[in-house]
């Protein structure tokens, strides 16, 4: 049974969500955002879907443990820094999930990971697993190891990967904006897009830079880049404001849809 939606009033019925989550949304001030995200998914996870959570954040959860005032630049101390902040967020997931009973996941992958057949099946299955036993996996950059030349890109292009690898139903890209817009949200004139053809190449859009907490890597280029990438492999996107979860997994009509190519190779 396809159980792919076609519009967003049909995500609640999705039989595997994707959900990404960037670093902004989850550090610093914005750290009590995890017990609204743990709930939404949790509602969706006691509802029959299976949730995969692909979080951004371990660098940017670090930075103050090690009594830095901003994100390092080297890429040592960023590996240090992730390090830490990946131990401290993994713990903070958990112990919002143990709430409702829920056991998380931990899976680090590098884009090398995904590249490679053997490291590519064994990931596979290691979700699938976790999945039939009713364990909620959150994926992650493996930041320690991974270096500036093959970084995802805050996790956006990572999501859409993983969302192909498990044959997810839709894929929800969350960040500190609404939606896609035709231009910075902050810049005059810019309009708010709701729907995106698989047609649509977006060439008459301006991408601005990173969220303004400047923790993260990605920006809306590198989220239209993803959801174009989960598109193509027939798997619709739905980009939402974190803050807004529960009702992008309710079927809302928020955010921006990006439509899935009813024929994919």
């Amino acid at each position: 049974m396809n159980n792919k939606p076609t519009v967003r009033a049909e995500i609640p019925r999705a039989r595997r969500i994707v959900v990404k989550v960037g670093s902004s949304s989850v550090s610093g001030a914005n750290v009590g955002q995890i017990s609204a995200l743990v709930d939404a998914l949790v509602s969706a996870h006691a509802a029959g879907s299976e949730v995969i959570l692909v979080s951004s954040g371990a660098i940017a959860t670090g930075i103050p443990f090690l009594k830095l005032d901003s994100r390092p630049t080297d890429l040592a101390t960023q590996q240090a820094a992730a390090a830490v902040g990946q131990n401290v967020l993994i713990y903070r997931y958990q112990e919002s999930f143990d709430r409702y009973g829920v056991v998380a996941a931990q899976i680090l992958l590098t884009a090398g990971d995904m590249e490679n057949p053997t490291h590519h099946s064994n990931a596979q299955r290691a979700l699938e697993r976790l999945l039939g036993l009713k364990i909620l996996p959150i994926v992650n950059e493996n930041d320690t190891v991974a270096t500036h030349e093959i970084r995802f890109g805050d996790n956006d292009r990572l999501a859409a990967l993983v969302s192909v690898l498990v044959r997810a139903d839709v894929l929800v890209l969350l960040s500190d904006i609404d939606a896609l817009y035709t231009k910075p949200p902050s810049d005059p004139g810019a309009e708010r897009i709701s729907f995106v053809p698989f047609s649509n190449d977006l060439s008459d859009v301006t991408f601005g830079d990173i969220g303004a907490a400047g923790v993260g890597t990605g920006g809306a280029g590198t989220k239209v880049a993803a959801a174009k990438h989960a598109a193509a492999a027939g798997i619709p996107v739905l980009l939402a404001e974190t803050g807004s979860v529960a009702a992008a997994l309710a079927g809302e009509e928020i955010g921006t849809w990006f439509e899935a190519d009813t024929l994919p190779l």
